[in-house]
């Protein structure tokens, strides 16, 4: 299964690969203080922590010791070149697939599969992809890759509460996006009265909080998942500002 997430991960990362290699990485994107280049530093940076997850939790730990508040910003802020994101993004993948059967990878949130190590890379490098497409003034094509964004954020689901001081609710929620081709996708029990229907496309850009809901076509009925939607995120970590309403 994990090998099979790592393809998606390699398309989606060749995707944004294509859109930087000739681009002007000094453009700003929407995140506050972020240029391109400041985009793929950190996609780089992350990549190299997670391998490192993965390859030495006892190493990981001692680093987010000594880690400083700013640990994002300060690994975003490191100069990186292309070949240098393409080298980690495949030292990743090396690492994952050599995680032994059945042990879990350390992150900042809680600890993950390989595989769904593997699914949230391809979570964030889409989202980062988005700012970088934003720059630039390019639409991407939605793809069926964004079914396992879709997925790591419905699986964030008592995270997304939890990091907000909220407790986390019992009742269930289902979700029924439209694929980028028309197919319906659907999570949670077909009783729940509690749901949430839109596009997928709308719903990632609105758990990794690329749009402000305003602008997307999602829905939510039912108090659970009124709830669930302004404070949605399908990224581990503290929750983030989200955008402004165009």
């Amino acid at each position: 299964m994990i090998t099979g997430v790592l393809d998606d991960l390699r398309a989606e990362s060749g995707v944004l690969d294509d859109l930087v290699a000739d681009a002007d990485w000094s453009l700003p994107t929407p995140a506050a203080g972020w240029t391109i280049a400041h985009q793929i530093s950190h996609l780089r940076w992350t990549d190299r922590i997670a391998a490192l997850a993965a390859r030495d939790p006892d190493a990981f730990a001692e680093a987010l010791e000594s880690a400083t508040a700013d640990l994002v910003d300060e690994g975003a802020r490191e100069p990186v070149t292309l070949d240098e994101w393409r080298a980690s993004r495949e030292e990743l993948a090396a690492a994952l697939l050599a995680v032994p059967q059945g042990a879990k990878v350390p992150w900042f949130g809680p600890p993950m599969s390989p595989t769904s190590m593997a699914t949230a890379r391809l979570m964030e490098t889409w989202a980062h992809g988005q700012d970088v497409a934003d720059a630039l003034g390019v639409v991407r094509e939605p793809t069926r890759r964004l079914r396992h964004v879709a997925h790591i954020a419905l699986r964030a689901f008592g995270y997304a509460f939890l990091v907000n001081g909220l407790p986390v609710p019992e009742e269930p929620v289902r979700v029924e996006l439209t694929g980028p081709g028309g197919e319906p996708w659907a999570w949670g029990p077909e009783e729940a009265a509690d749901r949430i229907t839109g596009p997928a496309l709308d719903f990632c850009l609105l758990a990794t909080q690329r749009r402000h809901r305003d602008d997307l076509a999602v829905t939510a009925t039912g108090p659970t998942a009124s709830a669930w939607l302004p404070i949605a995120q399908a990224f581990a970590g503290p929750p983030g500002p989200g955008r402004e309403r165009s």
